[in-house]
């Protein structure tokens, strides 16, 4: 019955889909690029080469995929890569990524379309990247007996595995082969509802961030920008973030700001230069002879705020007066205090961060000045953050590792 409830509504799902493709962009980006993904999987893959299969939802997703993908090329350079996103914001950004052999679109899960998919593609192993647990693509790689991960797992108890009416999505999943999890809590909670094929492996973006802070870009223009300045980085801001650190610099005149918000459409930039009462320069028109004068450095491109991180006394991450903060491990690597608002407890290096005292929660503007204030004297608290990302690096390997294992078995 549950199976068909869910099946029902993937139907209502990409209906709704088809209707918003007409007025939003983002969903016709998304509808068009399911609809074509068979036919673009079947233009690209070798029918006679075997791949390993990695879907992830999204970018953030992939980020957190990408150490396992480019440590498995890498020990073995033969094997080939089958990258899947489900959303545009990925797919968009890394269709062309260099380590994957093939990157589609996931088309809607289906039954018809998963079995399909599955049928079209040699697939040895599928690697589903943190929270992807699509029902009908899990019971068809069961089918064919191809072996199935989870990597970078993390589960709670409200879950919908965990509840009165979960048990069809529990039974789900026990087809994985194994499951790589974040922390001991996840393990407890799956080994308490009858999966025990789980290991603790730690978070792959501890990896990613760990290797991003030995190969930054050089960043001329940030560089010539900052000029023994006090510097804030805010990467990822809404624009609650952005109206709050605005104020902040208005009142202080020594210090500049390096702001990377999420969104760098042009009515997003607008919404900022509107702010702004002082004088700013965005990234991709700086001149050289404009850079010094300028308070704040908008960076309307993408790529580059993991490198321009290791330029700050205090890193701002954004989100956290929304549905929730990104990434705090990129600024963390560099021995950089991190601050971020109240949404963070859904992410355990944040807690863990906040714990160690590496990491400081802000309600508003007032103790956003008192913090800043604090951290612009002194960031030594930077350090007790960098401590901890070199202290949880070595997921990757783990898995790794496991994998083979248990394909030898």
């Amino acid at each position: 019955m549950m199976h068909l409830i869910y099946n029902i509504g993937i139907y209502f799902f990409k209906f709704f889909l088809q209707v918003a493709s007409w007025f939003n962009p983002k969903a016709k980006k998304l509808s068009d690029g399911q609809r074509n993904a068979l036919n673009d999987l079947v233009s690209k893959v070798d029918a006679l080469s075997d791949y390993v299969w990695f879907h992830a939802a999204s970018l953030g997703e992939f980020e957190q995929g990408r150490p396992v993908i480019e440590q498995l090329k890498d020990q073995y350079p033969a094997t080939k890569i089958l990258l899947t996103f489900f959303s545009p914001s990925g797919y968009e950004v890394r269709k062309n990524y260099s380590c994957a052999d093939v990157v589609v679109y996931l088309p809607l899960d289906t039954p018809l379309d998963a079995l399909s998919f599955v049928n079209k593609v040699n697939i040895t192993k599928a690697i589903f990247i943190k929270y992807e647990f699509w029902p009908n693509y899990l019971l068809a790689l069961k089918r064919k007996g191809i072996e199935v991960y989870s990597v970078s797992s993390i589960f709670r108890p409200k879950q919908v595995f965990f509840q009165w009416y979960g048990g069809w999505y529990l039974n789900l999943l026990k087809v994985f082969t194994h499951l790589f999890v974040q922390d001991v809590d996840s393990k407890l909670l799956l080994v308490k509802h009858g999966i025990a094929n789980v290991t603790v492996s730690g978070d792959t973006r501890f990896d990613r961030v760990s290797d991003l802070c030995q190969y930054v870009k050089q960043l001329p223009i940030v560089e010539q920008f900052c000029k023994a300045s006090k510097i804030i980085v805010a990467g990822s801001t809404w624009i609650q973030d952005e109206e709050l650190l605005v104020k902040f610099l208005q009142q202080h005149p020594d210090v500049k700001l390096i702001l990377a918000p999420h969104e760098i459409h042009d009515a997003h930039i607008a919404k900022i230069e509107s702010m702004m009462k002082m004088s700013y320069i965005k990234y991709s028109q700086a001149q050289s002879d404009e850079l010094i004068g300028a308070r704040c450095l908008v960076i309307d491109v993408i790529g580059v705020l993991s490198s321009i991180y290791r330029y700050a006394d205090v890193a701002y991450i954004g989100g956290g007066f929304g549905v929730g903060i990104h990434n705090t491990l990129e600024a963390a690597v560099y021995g950089v205090p991190v601050v971020f608002g109240p949404n963070y407890m859904k992410f355990r290096e944040a807690r863990d961060l906040v714990e160690l005292g590496g990491a400081f929660s802000v309600g508003g503007y007032d103790d956003l000045k008192q913090t800043l204030d604090r951290l612009l004297e002194d960031n030594s608290s930077g350090q007790l953050a960098g401590k901890y990302v070199q202290t949880q690096v070595g997921a990757t390997d783990m898995i790794i590792e496991q994998m083979c294992k248990l394909a030898n078995k």
